[in-house]
């Protein structure tokens, strides 16, 4: 039994109003306002789940054609999305200087296959190949606000261009190998013929990797004046065709930096204990072999809120990247275990301002979590690809409402964090609305209606009544 919902979320209609404007008629409006409340407040989030729980929805199919066939963007939904949360968040922001962007992806994974777009993507964390969409999004930090900005949908080469398929077409008495190396190798083998057909050509040029449309964020964020001057992302995206974008439109960066990296031996000058300078044998070295040369007495001690890193902070210069500083940062004072290496292009940055301004990148983390957890951001069962980047819309468009709130009342001192968690100010929708609930029924029996009626018209959709209580 879920929740009946008898009105919508206050959040959604103190804000709702705004986006009016994009939708054709207030059944569509209407629609708008049940999904974002279902999202919000229902622990199952599906389509068909918000229909039977929203009183005042018709059935699952008025709510499924809102998705598939009413004339509404989600393009234009986000554009609205991030004006108006700039505009309620002005008082709230820092400068420009301080405020940052983070470029991410996350993997929304599904059990069956029928999703349009949906592919076997690798799963970092274990090792496996989930049928998932990968989401690609950006995500804006200044003070105490944050929000997701934009997404992107990442297409496996295999499934962009449908590989399989033109294999076989133009090699059908070859087997194709399942094992990564093997497979690799019959790429190289057949990619010549395969281009030589226009229609795979085709598929082959539309083609997108993540760094591309990491760039394509960057550049929309940029055009959508949002204000900030640091852009952090993890050694993934750290790639030459990116860095030139971001120092066209004039950005600081951060990235991590992968240990296998080849730093420039060339006017590299490091110190042993006794104070000699070090000689290098090579031209270049890798980043993980030169923190073993570096002395432990060069590692300063960083205190960051009530964290300690140990730190050393170099210039060094790395072919395509030019001339950048590294952050050779442990989290103790003996230097054992992992080293993180932080690259940037702001030379003048101690290793407390570079790490600082790292950190903000964990709010796109939580992000990921809370539209999770909350909103569903992967608990769609849409097939279309146009439905589906809807459904991803007003997941974002819930995710600003919340936000919106979890800010301080007072903006005479810009606060750092937020003051409540999205999930706290889920809690409060929902609690609100069963004070409505309560209110609609005690209603209901005060004009005469019997209990059992009172029940029946409240669950009725849910196919839930009394006797299946008692």
């Amino acid at each position: 039994m879920q929740l009946p919902i008898v009105e919508c979320a206050p959040i959604v209609s103190e804000h709702s109003a705004f986006f009016e404007g994009l939708f054709k008629n207030r059944n569509q409006m209407q629609h708008f306002e049940n999904y974002l409340t279902g999202l919000i407040v229902l622990d199952n989030k599906t389509m068909a789940n918000i229909s039977r729980c929203v009183l005042s929805s018709s059935d699952k199919t008025n709510l499924s054609r809102f998705f598939s066939e009413a004339d509404w963007s989600s393009e234009a939904v986000n554009e609205e999305r991030i004006r108006y949360v700039l505009e309620k968040t002005a008082a709230h922001r820092l400068g420009s200087k301080k405020s940052i962007l983070s470029l991410d992806d996350t993997l929304l994974e599904h059990v069956g296959s029928l999703f349009e777009y949906i592919a076997k993507h690798y799963n970092h964390s274990n090792g496996t190949y989930p049928l998932a969409h990968n989401l690609v999004t950006s995500h804006y930090v200044s003070g105490a606000v944050r929000f997701p900005v934009d997404w992107r949908l990442y297409r496996r080469y295999e499934e962009c261009t449908q590989w399989e398929a033109y294999v076989q077409k133009h090699f059908p008495e070859r087997d194709i190998p399942k094992k990564k190396k093997e497979r690799n190798q019959f790429k190289k083998e057949v990619e010549a013929t395969l281009l030589d057909d226009p229609e795979f050509l085709a598929l082959h040029e539309s083609f997108q990797t993540k760094i591309s449309l990491a760039v394509q964020l960057v550049n929309q964020a940029v055009k959508k004046e949002l204000p900030f001057g640091t852009v952090l992302f993890d050694a993934w995206y750290l790639a030459p065709e990116l860095i030139e974008v971001l120092e066209e439109h004039h950005k600081n960066w951060i990235s991590l930096l992968k240990p296998n990296r080849n730093i420039s031996t060339n006017n590299l000058r490091i110190f042993d204990e006794e104070g000699k300078k070090i000689v290098f044998e090579d031209t270049k070295i890798k980043a993980e072999d030169l923190v073993k040369l570096i002395p432990s007495s060069s590692f300063v001690p960083t205190e960051i809120g009530e964290k300690t890193y140990y730190c050393f902070s170099k210039n060094v210069h790395i072919a395509s990247l030019g001339k950048v500083r590294l952050v050779f940062s442990f989290e103790n004072s003996e230097l054992e275990g992992t080293c993180a290496i932080l690259i940037t292009n702001h030379l003048t940055w101690d290793a407390k301002k570079i790490i600082e301004t790292y950190l903000l990148r964990w709010p796109i983390e939580t992000f990921y979590q809370d539209a999770k957890q909350h909103l569903g951001l992967n608990d769609y069962r849409m097939r279309t690809s146009e439905a589906i980047h809807k459904h991803w819309s007003l997941v974002f468009v819930a995710y600003s409402f919340l936000h919106l709130n979890a800010l301080p009342a007072s903006r005479r001192k810009k606060e750092k964090k937020p003051i409540q968690t999205i999930g706290q100010i889920v809690r409060q929708q929902t609690q609100k609305l069963i004070e409505n609930l309560l209110l609609h029924a005690h209603q209901l029996l005060e004009q005469g209606v019997d209990l059992a009626q009172v029940f029946s018209l409240l669950f009725a959709k849910q196919a839930y009544t009394m006797a299946d209580a008692n």
